[in-house]
């Protein structure tokens, strides 16, 4: 079945980073993360991805602040962040300098004292007590009951609210596969007769893309920190890639080496990837039928693991390092080679380096990274479409390249050249 919606023409070859409005700043509030959206637009970022927004739930309330993730209103802001207005004026900041901003959902569950566990308690699961439950083995949840119309109708409506009274341009849904495609499908055509939106889906199955522009690449993560561990071979990541293009027609993946959830629970970048870290942000930003996502701080970068029910601010007294790093990163994906270019991947006789093409008519990007900790690793390319003029990415140095050369990688080293056909 043909899919019945289109992705926003903004978001091809865009990028997104995850904000975590609690831990950015000592106030943890809208207004002061403001003060960070000139940084962060020079840094080339264009989707902003907040956090949930909602007040979260006092009952069953884990740690001192709780989850954002178990909500008391789908219509209110937390006041830990501001008020209504506050958000409204963060709204209108950003996009006058040119962000689009997406809104954390979270459609399977609320917490345990949201607003309609009094005004409709039939909105949710019961047990075989009549007592509300939750599958999934959240103490701070409950879950909600998609056999019933009503509520997803309410669901809907709370959507739109935001879409309608704050302009937001699109939804990262959380665990989005607990919760029927059906359901996804009724709420997108719903909220895009405001306008159309942008939809990322925090889960991967194919076929959620009947609706969702961007799925995660979990099995990306995954395989990754199999291979730096030393479980897995570069066939496997090639495997997992091929996986992914066997993906519905357009389907973009969500590429990332950190998010809120991997930052807290189970390690930072660092602590999973160590040297490889880099490399892999690298290839997130510059494969094919990618969305990169940056975490907050990942920048400076953050090395440290950030508490989630209590607050546990991002040291910002730091320079932030890693600026140039994804501000050049950033600015290659704004070219068509990447941002829709056709990708041929090169052979290598190294285990441990990806490298590959990227063409779109007059424009060639050739990509080279080691993920491994070897040094001085010879790779040879043999291509009709080396041969011409380009520049390095990050030294911004020129080279005259024929149809056959050789390139020298030290551990963890990631080349990238840029060519416009003439």
């Amino acid at each position: 079945m043909a899919r019945p919606f289109t992705t926003v023409d903004w978001a091809i070859g865009s990028n997104i980073y995850e904000v975590n409005v609690r831990q950015y700043t000592v106030e943890g509030t809208f207004k002061a993360f403001r003060k960070h959206l000139p940084r962060l637009r020079d840094m080339g970022v264009e989707t902003l991805w907040l956090m949930p927004i909602t007040p979260i739930s006092i009952e069953k309330r884990l740690g001192t602040l709780g989850s954002y993730y178990a909500c008391s209103s789908y219509v209110g802001i937390n006041p830990e962040f501001g008020t209504l207005n506050d958000f409204k004026e963060l709204m209108d900041e950003a996009h006058s300098l040119g962000f689009k901003v997406i809104i954390d959902w979270v459609a399977n569950h609320t917490g345990w004292d949201h607003e309609w566990t009094i005004t409709n308690p039939e909105f949710y699961l019961k047990d075989s007590a009549g007592r509300f439950t939750e599958r999934n083995g959240w103490e701070d949840v409950i879950d909600l009951d998609y056999n019933n119309r009503d509520m997803k109708d309410a669901m809907m409506n709370a959507m739109r609210f935001w879409v309608k009274e704050f302009d937001i341009d699109g939804f990262r849904c959380d665990m989005a596969h607990l919760v029927p495609l059906s359901f996804w499908t009724d709420a997108r055509t719903a909220c895009e007769t405001i306008k159309p939106l942008f939809w990322l889906a925090e889960c991967e199955e194919p076929s959620y893309h009947h609706v969702y522009d961007v799925s995660y690449a979990w099995q990306w993560m995954h395989v990754t920190e199999r291979f730096v561990k030393g479980k897995a071979g570069i066939t496997d990541l090639y495997n997992t890639l091929h996986d992914y293009s066997q993906y519905p027609y357009n389907a973009l993946k969500l590429f990332f080496t950190s998010n809120h959830d991997e930052n807290s629970w189970n390690s930072t970048e660092y602590e999973k990837y160590g040297g490889t870290a880099k490399p892999l942000a690298v290839f997130s930003c510059l494969w094919n039928n990618s969305i990169p996502l940056i975490y907050s701080g990942q920048e400076l970068p953050n090395k440290k693991r950030l508490n989630f029910f209590t607050k546990d601010q991002i040291d910002w007294t730091y320079p932030t390092e890693l600026h140039d790093f994804y501000k050049k990163l950033l600015s290659v994906r704004k070219t068509s080679a990447i941002a829709k270019g056709e990708t041929f991947i090169l052979p290598s006789s190294h285990n441990g380096v990806i490298a590959f093409f990227r063409k779109y008519e007059h424009e060639i990007s050739l990509v080279i990274i080691n993920l491994s900790s070897s040094s001085k690793i010879n790779v040879l390319v043999e291509h009709d479409w080396l041969k011409g003029h380009y520049k390095n990415l990050f030294s911004g140095l020129h080279y005259d390249f024929g149809t056959n050369e050789r390139f020298e990688l030290m551990a963890y080293d990631y080349l990238i050249y840029t060519h416009h056909l003439s």
